[in-house]
């Protein structure tokens, strides 16, 4: 019988776990992402760089339909994301274009974003609706996942 194709799942993890959970997918040889940002936070003695998750309590992870319930071995794991019934499944074309996207991380607009309005963000091709535009960054969340995203307008 010939093995399906594996797929980039979406799964529910513990608040705050999203990179622990990614690190032991990882450590266990399952491959696995979880989309994030580095952001320098202050506290009243002391800045430290953290990573931000920027799909809140979700990782993708890449597994053969054949095994499945292999994810729920990993600590911190609670669930898949269904959509319309099934699992939610995302394309590999997709998770590279997160990751291409988190690198170049700009977009050209020719005309001015205001909030409210809807714009294509590059690199995965999605719809996102405005959120906020302070100077050359804009936050957006992504129409379909409900993601945030930023980015510099240039």
């Amino acid at each position: 019988m010939k093995e399906k194709p594996v797929n980039w799942y979406v799964l529910f993890t513990k608040p705050r776990n999203e990179l622990k959970v990614m690190e032991r997918f990882l450590s266990a040889g399952i491959e696995a992402y979880t989309p994030f940002k580095t952001e320098i936070r202050q506290w009243s003695d002391r800045k430290k760089k953290i990573k931000v998750p920027l799909l809140t309590s979700m990782v993708l992870v890449k597994v053969a339909e054949s095994a499945l319930d292999i994810v729920f071995e990993i600590p911190g794991v609670v669930r898949f994301l269904f959509e319309g019934g099934k699992r939610a499944e995302v394309s590999h074309a997709e998770v590279l274009a997160m990751k291409a996207h988190l690198e170049v991380n700009s977009i050209s607009v020719e005309k001015k974003i205001l909030k409210g309005d809807t714009v294509v963000v590059p690199s995965i091709n999605e719809d996102a609706t405005v959120l906020s535009v302070k100077g050359k960054n804009c936050i957006a969340q992504l129409n379909k996942l409900a993601a945030k995203v930023s980015f510099q307008l240039n």
